[in-house]
């Protein structure tokens, strides 16, 4: 749309907003002086959702008032208490029912899909990955290697660039990888990748195509099952908003869901539920089709709770009107930044609104410290990736289009 500087138009377009109120469904850090931060800090540790707090209290006076009763008799039963985000969960990522399951950490999950889905030989054993890679993928995937034999300065193939450097690299190399690990949006640069392009550009190579999804979750929208993602990991405290440490989600398509013999490390809860408290005479571990088959353990309830109150906010706005208004609200910032004066900082994150989510990486070449302190001082929340990177994510379900106009201001007496 035709962008224009001026505050009154920001607040126009608040006032158009159809999805203005639900900002009113989380708690927004307040400054010293009272009024509230400009918290664009999603993409990190996204807000609590107003309802959260009576979930979690719901679940604990079940636990006092049922004791393990509350497993079978509770408003929400503990022991399909993960079965509340089948559909959730699976309207979320574009999946069918059955092809997602919340448990764990997200790395947790990611051995756990390694455990099933890498299988090196002595040809085909690389992993893929685009760089900068975050740390903890970094360190699982070079763990990986380690456990199979391999040298990870061998078997990891970083990649730093968009979708064709990726899809050149599967072409030249495809039949040495066995795994293909993308992020959907690169944590630093905030990149959104052509996942059905690059999907297919594995499929030809023959390799397992995979994705972590923490930057893309509840940021773009997503069709996991019909670009056949082989599996997909994701947490759950950046933008689905279900509090420090949430429990992460997992996707893994129908094809493999169905196929109850492929080998995983197993654990009770990813039992058939039929025989899942017949431990002593059912001696044999027979996982239960779909992506439950995966579960390790029970899933902690007190944590789960919060996640009920964040994936409901995102069915009543639902992904396609949080991405339009996403892509409005990214776009309005990148105006209003690209207005400032040239030379001070940079934007890392593309331009073109399909390549990016809600989040902009600021490459500061001034001060970089000085800048955030300032920011920080006029009640900016954000974060800073050393040496030099500021990332900003103004997220639609409850940041503004005012907001996005003060912070322009704002970097703008920061880094002059």
């Amino acid at each position: 749309m035709n962008f224009q500087p001026d505050e009154s138009f920001a607040r126009a377009l608040d006032d158009a907003d159809p999805l203005r109120h639900f900002r009113d469904q989380f708690h927004i850090p307040m400054r010293p002086d009272g009024r509230p931060a400009i918290y664009f800090c999603g993409h990190s540790l996204g807000l609590q959702p107003r309802a959260a707090r009576g979930l979690v209290e719901q679940e604990l006076d079940a636990w006092a008032r049922l004791g393990v009763e509350a497993h079978f008799h509770g408003k929400n039963p503990w022991y399909s208490f993960h079965e509340n985000f089948r559909e959730t969960g699976a309207r979320l990522v574009g999946a069918r029912p059955g092809e997602v399951v919340f448990m764990n950490s997200l790395t947790v999950n990611l051995h756990l899909m390694m455990a099933t889905f890498y299988r090196p030989t002595a040809t085909r054993y690389r992993i893929l990955m685009d760089a900068p890679v975050f740390p903890s993928d970094l360190y699982a995937m070079q763990s990986q290697l380690r456990l199979h034999g391999f040298e990870s300065s061998d078997g990891l193939l970083l990649i730093e660039g968009d979708d064709v450097d990726l899809e050149a690299e599967l072409a030249e190399r495809g039949d040495e990888i066995a795994v293909v690990l993308l992020s959907g949006v690169n944590f630093l640069t905030g990149r959104y990748f052509d996942i059905p392009r690059l999907a297919e550009a594995a499929r030809r190579q023959g390799c397992v195509f995979a994705l972590d999804l923490a930057h893309a979750v509840g940021n773009v929208e997503l069709r996991l099952h019909d670009w056949q993602v082989d599996f997909a990991v994701w947490c759950s405290y950046k933008y689905l908003n279900a509090g420090p440490g949430a429990v992460g989600g997992c996707f893994v398509h129908e094809t493999h869901g169905r196929d109850i013999t492929r080998p995983r490390l197993a654990g009770w809860w990813g039992n058939d539920p039929a025989t899942r408290f017949d431990m002593h005479t059912q001696t044999t571990f027979v996982p239960r089709p779909g992506a439950d088959g995966w579960q390790i353990s029970n899933p902690p309830i007190l944590a789960m709770a919060p996640l009920l109150a964040s994936l409901a906010l995102f069915d009543q706005a639902g992904m396609t009107a949080l991405r339009d208004k996403s892509e409005r609200l990214t776009g309005y910032l990148h105006y209003l930044l690209e207005r400032l004066p040239r030379g001070r900082f940079e934007i890392l994150t593309p331009a073109e609104p399909p390549r990016r989510g809600c989040q902009l990486s600021l490459l500061v070449h001034d001060r970089p410290n000085e800048v955030l302190s300032a920011l920080q001082t006029e009640g900016v929340v954000c974060d800073f990736r050393e040496p030099n990177v500021v990332r900003v994510a103004p997220v639609p379900l409850y940041n503004t289009f005012h907001e996005v106009w003060t912070f322009a201001r704002l970097l703008e007496r920061a880094s002059s």
